[in-house]
């Protein structure tokens, strides 16, 4: 899928995009911008304001830890046209694997958008896609248990205290970057208010399943409010992906605790 000459004439950028790695694997760059499809107007809306303020911020912060792509608008000053959004494209950035610097990352990015956005923002409660229905079956008053298997089920603990909600990006495992620097470049922000140790959980649950980080690191998740996190961490990814593979969760989730 490609963006329609529309959607490059309002991003003023040519009509001659290239395949760039990072994010879902759909974006597009073309001249100085990174095109990426499946935006959701409403939550660009209030998003990408917070964003770019936040990486225009964290661009001058001495010494720079980490940055955030720089969301741009149209010439009209629109953030979404046809379901595709616009960042600003990082020359020679490669995708990040290392798991300690994808935690790192999360732990720098999410205190920073704990103190740019304070409060739930009403739109985030209003978004109606597969991932925040996810979310919500899994945090909700009867989640379907049954997905991860009887034994799994039987851990399930209903109100475990995983920490106060705030903006986390839920799906960070394959959205950062390494700049021509080697800092961090967080992309594709999937916004959701949920606990931080839920977010880093799925992101190291993502990282051993999917990018071949070392299984050991899920044996500091397999006791106490950690281990809860990562139940829900688990049937999150299974009800939100298109295409679940459930056994793959649960073998994810056998670990002796360390």
């Amino acid at each position: 899928m490609l963006p329609s000459p529309r959607v490059f004439d309002l991003f003023a950028v040519p009509e001659h995009p290239v395949p760039v790695d990072g994010g879902r694997g759909h974006s597009v760059r073309a001249g100085d911008l990174v095109l990426s499809p499946g935006r959701d107007e409403a939550t660009a809306q209030w998003l990408n304001p917070v964003l770019a303020r936040l990486s225009a911020d964290l661009d001058h912060q001495e010494p720079r830890s980490v940055r955030v792509a720089m969301p741009i608008p149209t010439r009209d000053l629109r953030w979404v046209v046809d379901g595709w959004g616009a960042s600003r494209f990082e020359p020679d950035a490669r995708p990040c694997r290392d798991l300690d610097v994808l935690r790192a990352t999360a732990r720098l990015l999410h205190a920073h958008l704990a103190s740019a956005v304070p409060e739930p923002p009403a739109a985030l409660a209003a978004r109606d896609d597969r991932w925040r229905r996810a979310e919500q079956a899994t945090f909700g008053e009867d989640p379907p248990l049954g997905i991860l298997g009887p034994d799994l089920a039987d851990e399930w603990v209903r109100t475990p205290d995983l920490g106060p909600g705030q903006l986390v990006h839920a799906d960070l495992a394959g959205n950062v970057l390494l700049d021509a620097t080697g800092l961090p470049v967080v992309i594709d922000v999937a916004p959701s208010w949920r606990p931080v140790l839920w977010a880093e959980a799925v992101l190291v649950l993502d990282a051993v399943l999917w990018q071949g980080a070392d299984p050991a690191v899920l044996r500091e998740w397999s006791a106490g409010d950690r281990r809860q996190a990562m139940l829900r961490a688990a049937l999150f990814r299974v009800l939100s992906d298109p295409e679940p593979d459930p056994a793959r969760y649960r073998a994810g989730l056998d670990v002796t605790p360390g």
